[in-house]
């Protein structure tokens, strides 16, 4: 079982956005600048949300327009709306993400709106990416449970990643928003949207609140998933989960992968420092198990 996998750096979006202390504009620009030069296809830089929202995110238009892109790195940034589209294009991203999540319950509480009332709200800036040439990303979170309905049916996640992709999503990321999943959950919800969703076109988005990510990643690797999203340093949460703990680390992610055999173009070493430089500007050890290893040798 050895083919490329592509990891998507959510850090400097997914992983700041929690952050409780403002963190300097140029500090943002420094960890993409810096997560550039590791080998990573895929920096999700920001998100143009409203401010109201993540005020940490308030400074999207600017970090986006200072940060140098390198040729053959996509720098995907969220956005809830039409309005977000169309701050996100005026700084020139050429691909964006959209967000809705598999548990009515969730989408009520993190948006106040029903998961086709979100859908909704994205459908025109698919129908407008489309006649830009932006491609889009969509996210399904809490596919492997929820903070406030429990259990999610497989068949709610199936049907809202198959809507998403016939809407335009060229790749559909799978979250374990609260990271309650365990490898055989995984593989069967992987299986489960796999039936509707051309496999190619799947990604997973696991959080390690149960130290089951790097199992729940093998599960899926095994079933073919080649697109895993994580945060550098394991930094993250969710502010509408409770208890939910970050993302599972790029670095635990990409040392797994190598170990493997699976290419990534990833320099762990280079990554591992850039996590240990972001855990020291947070004011606290990294959530990466493999940094804190290299940093003891």
């Amino acid at each position: 079982m050895t083919f490329p996998v592509r990891i998507v750096e959510v850090g400097p979006r997914d992983g700041l956005q929690n952050e409780k202390s403002i963190i300097a504009t140029a500090a943002k620009i420094e960890l993409i600048n810096r997560l550039s030069q590791t080998g990573l296809r895929s920096i999700e830089a920001t998100s143009f949300v409203s401010p109201s929202w993540v005020p940490q995110l308030a400074d999207a238009a600017e970090v986006f327009s200072a940060i140098e892109r390198k040729p053959g790195v996509s720098y995907p940034v969220l956005v809830p709306n039409e309005k977000g589209y169309e701050r996100a294009l005026a700084v020139g991203a050429q691909e964006v993400a959209v967000f809705t999540a598999a548990s009515e319950a969730f989408n009520r509480k993190n948006i106040n709106a029903g998961i086709d009332e979100s859908i909704e709200r994205f459908r025109p800036v698919l129908e407008r990416a489309r006649a830009d040439g932006v491609r889009v990303r969509g996210y399904v979170s809490t596919v492997l449970g929820c903070p406030y309905q429990g259990e999610v049916p497989l068949a709610d996640v199936v049907r809202v990643a198959s809507r998403l992709h016939a809407l335009g999503c060229y790749e559909i990321s799978l979250g374990d928003t609260i990271g309650v999943g365990t490898p055989h959950k995984a593989r069967a919800m992987l299986k489960a949207v796999a039936s509707e969703v051309p496999l190619p076109a799947l990604a997973v988005h696991f959080h390690d609140t149960y130290g089951q990510a790097l199992a729940n990643i093998l599960a899926c690797l095994e079933e073919g998933v080649a697109v895993i999203d994580s945060a550098v340093s394991g930094t993250g949460g969710c502010p509408y989960a409770k208890g939910a703990s970050g993302n599972v680390a790029s670095e635990d992610v990409v040392y797994l992968l190598h170990g493997l055999g699976m290419e990534t173009g990833v320099d762990l070493a280079r990554l591992s420092e850039t996590g240990l430089w972001l855990s020291a500007l947070l004011g606290r050890d990294t959530g990466s198990k493999v940094s804190r290893a290299l940093a003891a040798t």
